[in-house]
């Protein structure tokens, strides 16, 4: 296991039990500073990444998300954002951990290790040569991650691996290979820290930039967002009102003849056109906000 990045023992805190509370909180924010930079040296691999689901998505295809522990719930997270933001129906981003919903709460022992329970998702999630399925890992070795992207691959789907182990065993099942090189934990073994901390960074730019590529927002307003809480309708009236030039009281207005969709609302007021005829400027532009407008 001492060859492995993520289980080597980080000098910076190899006394972290006999500091102060001060500074045991400072050495891990100082080893937190270092992630971001980790994640950096990635950006043309999650550039990649991103260019072949998006590509995925324009062609009707799926995102799946697998991980076991703290890679899986993020993974989770991460596919269960999709909806409220971006309005992506539920089968569009998906995410799936080792062990099954029970494991986002519990530890499932073992689970990590299971060749079984990994094809059994992957079959749940059934990819076609359309979909990408990531595999996320901090050490990258796990049977259930490498059981996942062979198969997926077998399928002839596109494959993506996550991880903070430069000798990562999915490096070779993965077209795209995202290296996050965070160095050891403050806790040795701890990948919940900043290689999950890095895993979701990576994620977030994975299906946010993916949604920006298909149209998915209007500059960097978020025009598919579900509009199903007041806070939610606020920044929904204040999204038209930018976009728009006009009132809050008047975005309002579009608002509720648009039924909380913020697009029409936006193309009912710089068109000066109903709800249906808005939806059907939408259609033909594939939902695309802009071309819409700057027709």
């Amino acid at each position: 296991m001492k060859n492995i990045l993520t289980e080597q023992s980080n000098p910076q805190s190899a006394n972290i039990d006999l500091m102060e509370t001060s500074e045991i909180v400072r050495t891990i924010n100082e080893e937190d500073k270092k992630v971001a930079s980790a994640v950096e040296q990635a950006l043309p691999e999650i550039a990649q990444a991103v260019d072949l689901i998006a590509d995925s998505f324009l062609k009707g295809g799926r995102l799946a998300y697998f991980g076991a522990g703290t890679s899986g719930r993020l993974g989770v997270l991460d596919a269960s954002e999709c909806w409220p933001t971006f309005s992506a129906p539920a089968e569009m981003v998906q995410g799936f951990i080792a062990g099954g919903d029970y494991s986002l709460r519990h530890a499932v022992e073992g689970a990590e290790d299971s060749s079984e329970l990994a094809l059994k998702d992957l079959s749940a999630f059934n990819p076609q040569p359309n979909d990408v399925v990531v595999g996320i890992s901090a050490s990258g070795n796990p049977q259930y991650i490498l059981a996942v992207l062979k198969e997926a691959r077998a399928r002839g789907a596109k494959t993506i691996g996550i991880t903070s182990n430069p000798e990562a065993k999915l490096k070779p099942l993965s077209d795209v290979c995202i290296l996050t090189p965070v160095g050891a934990e403050v806790i040795t073994g701890s990948s919940r820290m900043k290689s999950g901390t890095a895993q979701k960074m990576v994620l977030n730019m994975l299906t946010t930039a993916s949604m920006v590529k298909i149209g998915k927002t209007y500059g960097n307003y978020m025009v598919d967002l579900q509009l199903n809480n007041d806070k939610l309708i606020d920044r929904g009236n204040r999204i038209i009102a930018a976009i728009c030039e006009i009132p809050l009281a008047k975005a309002d207005e579009y608002r509720i003849k648009a039924e909380n969709n913020v697009k029409t609302a936006c193309v009912m007021a710089k068109k000066h056109c109903s709800k249906q005829q808005a939806e059907k400027r939408l259609a033909k532009h594939n939902g695309i906000l802009r071309k819409v407008i700057e027709e």
